[in-house]
C-alpha cells in the first residue's frame, strides 16, 4: 500500500512525540512490518503440498494455491515489490497466471499486489471491512502515519460479511472473519484436506503481534482470536502465520497463553487508571521477552500499543451500547 510522508502529530494523548518516533522507528526497522520498509529481504518459496506453497520475505507470508488453470494468492506483499513477487512465484512455485487474490486484511504489507493484479483483471476478494479500509485514507495513530487509499483497480470487488466455503484448483477452502482483533476486517483460511491453516495477521509466530487499534484491533481480541484458531483443525495442523515461520499448534498455544497473561496484567491496571508510562515502567512483559521480544515491536513499544488498545476498545464498546 502506498503511504504518505510521516507527519509529526501527537502519537497518543498520553504519549510524547518522542515516544511516537520510537514506536515508528521500531516498527519500520523490521523488514516485514509493511510500513517504512528499510531493508530488502530475499523472497523465498516453499511447497507445503502439491497444491499449496508459502512465499516469504516480501511483507506478510503469502499463500499460493495451485490449480491446473491458474493460481490463487492469499495476500500480496509490498507494492514496491509486486513485480518481483510475481517473478518469484512464477520461477519457484508455478508459472500459471494468478486468477484470484484473497486479502486477509487491509495492511500494506499484505495488499501490495492489489493494484498490479487488479489492473490485469485478477479478481480480488476480501471482507467488507477490508474493502472499506482500502477505499479510504487512514491515519494509523499508533505509528503516526497516513495511509492513502488504493486506486480503484486495487479495491476488492468480491466481499463477504462473515465467511464461507469455496473450492479453488480442486482444493476445498474454508474462510472465516474474526472481528476486532488485529483489525476489524481480518480473515483466516483453513484447508481441511491438507490440514493447513493460514491465519493472516491474527497470529504472529514467536513475536509480539501488531495491533491496529485505529481500525478496530485490540489485545483482548487477539487473545480471543487464538482461542478460536486453536480449535481449527487438530494437533497436527500446520500453520502459516501472518509473520514468522511455519508453526504448530504448540507454537500458537504459547502465543495464546502470553496474550491472556498480558490481559490479566493489563486489566487491573486499566481499572486503576494507570498511565501508559506507569504501565511500561512495571515491565509487565519481562517473563515473555526472551521468547517474543525480538520481533516487530520492542517490548516497551508493544506494551504502549497493547495497553492503549484496551482503552480504545472500551470506548468503542461504550459508544455502541
Amino acid at each position: 500500500m502506498k503511504t504518505s510522508a510521516f507527519h509529526r502529530r501527537d502519537f497518543l494523548r498520553a504519549l510524547s512525540v518522542s515516544a511516537a518516533g520510537a514506536a515508528l522507528a521500531s516498527f519500520a526497522s523490521f523488514p516485514s512490518s509493511g510500513y517504512g520498509q528499510t531493508a530488502v529481504t530475499p523472497i523465498q518459496a516453499a511447497k507445503i503440498s502439491d497444491k499449496l506453497a508459502v512465499v516469504s520475505g516480501d511483507g506478510g507470508n503469502v499463500g499460493v494455491v495451485m490449480g491446473p488453470e491458474g493460481l490463487m494468492m492469499i495476500d500480496g506483499g509490498y507494492a514496491n515489490r509486486a513485480d518481483e513477487l510475481q517473478k518469484a512465484i512464477a520461477g519457484n512455485v508455478d508459472s500459471h497466471k494468478v486468477q484470484l487474490l484473497f486479502n486477509t486484511h487491509w495492511h500494506g504489507d499484505h495488499v501490495g499486489s492489489n493494484e498490479l493484479l487488479g489492473k490485469a483483471g485478477v479478481k480480488i476478494m476480501a471482507h467488507e471491512n477490508c474493502k472499506k479500509r482500502l477505499s479510504s485514507k487512514i491515519f494509523m495513530e499508533a505509528f503516526n502515519m497516513d495511509v492513502e487509499p488504493l486506486k480503484p483497480e486495487g479495491i476488492p470487488m468480491q466481499t463477504f460479511s462473515k465467511g464461507g466455503k469455496m473450492t479453488f484448483g480442486g482444493q476445498k477452502i474454508e474462510y472465516t472473519h474474526f472481528p476486532q482483533a488485529h483489525t476489524d476486517g481480518d480473515v483466516y483460511l483453513f484447508f481441511p484436506e491438507i490440514n493447513v491453516l493460514h491465519t493472516g495477521d491474527l497470529y504472529f509466530s514467536g513475536m509480539y503481534p501488531v495491533i491496529d487499534y485505529t481500525t478496530g484491533g485490540w489485545v483482548g481480541g487477539m487473545a480471543s482470536a487464538l482461542d478460536s484458531l486453536l480449535k481449527v483443525g487438530d494437533a497436527k495442523t500446520r500453520i502459516i502465520p501472518g509473520h514468522g515461520p511455519i508453526s504448530t499448534k504448540a507454537d500458537m498455544q504459547a502465543s495464546r497463553d502470553m496474550l491472556h497473561a498480558m490481559m490479566d496484567k493489563f486489566d487491573p491496571l486499566a481499572r486503576q487508571h494507570k498511565t501508559i508510562d506507569e504501565v511500561v515502567a512495571l515491565k509487565p512483559t519481562q517473563d515473555f521477552d526472551g521468547k517474543f521480544g525480538m520481533g516487530v515491536l520492542s517490548p516497551d513499544i508493544w506494551v504502549k500499543i497493547a495497553y492503549t488498545s484496551i482503552g480504545r476498545h472500551s470506548s468503542r464498546a461504550g459508544q455502541a451500547a
